[in-house]
């Protein structure tokens, strides 16, 4: 009988993967393990699965405890989802970068934001690690917490657990991508390869024919620019589209966040660059996320129960029923992107069957690309390094070397940064000194 456990299970994600693995042919039982610090978000998601389950009138049962300990023993499938102290320093990780300079829109991968948003989570992520070796020793752990590429280093290092970090960048970029060119999606061919929020479209085409042309030209009409300004931008000059948003990548690149007057150009509204969107969001969206789920499971707003695009329920499905699919996951690089550090963790096109994952070797990326992936790469390389040796220069040293944050800041500046971020949320990184 299949398992599959949810870790952080008060997650906005738990929706949707749940919804995705109902939709499965023939997989009409099992068990969802659900656990979550929080009892009270707990207690929702226990809600909300069952209310999901019901709708399908399949027979998979649910168990859910504050202790994953108690739930989470011979798990096939283990999905990471956790936040730790997000709410209580998502203001902290906003305004004091602000001070020095470092203006971000999402930060949590790269930049202050994602250094200390890391620093929290990767410490509780190793203990329940250790409980998964302990308890479920023939997991596959599908990884959706941000830093991404962080967390399945990190993971990558301490266990022999399989292990692959799962992101909606792909699917949804290379969706865009046909949008934005005006073709069918299922004849767009497309290539992409890289690290997680900067895999490139290195080919891009319909029927043959070369779709970058076509998407450089559009990009003349200022309106059109404005749906994806910083990427379309980056495209125009690097001569790929990355898969994430602008937002996202504005902060993982020098160019377009160091002054006010380029974002002023660059980076509008929302997912599109807007200064502290997250910061300034995240708490009520996590809150109206929320009162929706508890509308749903009272049957006041209906849910909508169609599949989705979850790569975790393609990967239960594919290894559970032995039905090959492809997927874009991130895991570690034996190989597979050539001119990027083997020890690093790479996002690429990988099969997925009954064998579990296998990645498939992308070859090089275009090396002015392949050294932007790499700036951020050393940035995890160290915060890894930092966590696991309890190494706060490390850990500082990250920041130094942040694409953004050298961009705008001199050494001395991220110094009292990184030493007045790191008061603040002393608490929450209580094995470093």
């Amino acid at each position: 009988m299949t398992k599959i456990s949810i870790i952080g299970a008060g997650s906005a994600f738990t929706n949707e993967i749940v919804i995705d693995i109902l939709n499965i042919t023939d997989l009409n039982e099992g068990v969802i393990a659900l656990v979550d610090l929080d009892e009270k978000r707990l207690g929702i998601a226990r809600k909300l699965v069952q209310k999901l389950i019901g709708e399908t009138g399949k027979k998979w049962r649910v168990i859910a405890s504050t202790n994953r300990r108690e739930v989470i023993s011979d798990s096939q499938f283990v999905i990471n989802q956790i936040e730790v102290g997000g709410l209580a320093n998502v203001k902290y990780e906003f305004e004091i970068p602000l001070k020095y300079g470092v203006n971000q829109c999402i930060g949590d991968t790269l930049g202050p934001g994602g250094l200390f948003k890391t620093l929290r989570t990767l410490p509780s992520w190793i203990e329940i690690v250790r409980d998964i070796e302990d308890l479920a020793p023939n997991a596959t752990i599908l990884n959706y917490t941000n830093p991404m590429s962080v967390v399945t280093l990190l993971t990558s290092r301490i266990t022999d657990l399989p292990v692959v970090g799962l992101c909606h960048s792909i699917q949804h970029s290379s969706r865009q991508l046909a949008e934005y060119a005006n073709v069918p999606y299922e004849e767009l061919k497309w290539r992409a390869g890289g690290i997680n929020h900067m895999s490139w479209f290195t080919e891009l085409s319909h029927n043959g024919k070369d779709l970058y042309p076509i998407l450089k030209e559009n990009i003349k009409d200022p309106e059109f620019l404005k749906k994806d300004p910083v990427r379309f931008d980056a495209m125009k000059y690097l001569g790929a589209f990355v898969s994430e948003s602008s937002g996202h990548f504005s902060e993982y690149i020098p160019y377009y966040r160091k002054r006010q007057d380029l974002i002023d150009q660059h980076c509008n509204s929302g997912y599109n660059g807007a200064t502290g969107f997250y910061a300034n969001n995240w708490p009520r969206w996590r809150q109206e996320n929320d009162e929706k789920i508890l509308k749903q499971i009272s049957g006041e707003v209906p849910i909508n129960m169609q599949r989705g695009m979850e790569y975790a329920p393609i990967i239960i499905e594919s290894m559970v029923k032995n039905e090959t699919r492809v997927i874009h996951g991130n895991v570690p690089n034996h190989g597979l992107i050539g001119n990027l550090p083997k020890n690093g963790v790479v996002e690429v096109a990988c099969l997925v069957n009954q064998n579990g994952i296998t990645p498939t070797p992308f070859g090089n990326l275009p090396e002015h690309l392949a050294a932007l992936c790499r700036s951020n790469m050393s940035f995890f390389e160290l915060v890894v390094s930092s966590v696991l040796e309890n190494d706060k220069e490390k850990a500082m040293h990250a920041l130094m070397i942040d694409p953004l944050t050298s961009a705008v800041c001199s050494l001395a500046e991220i110094k009292d940064m990184f030493d007045e971020l790191f008061e603040a949320e002393r608490e929450y990184i209580p094995n470093m000194k």
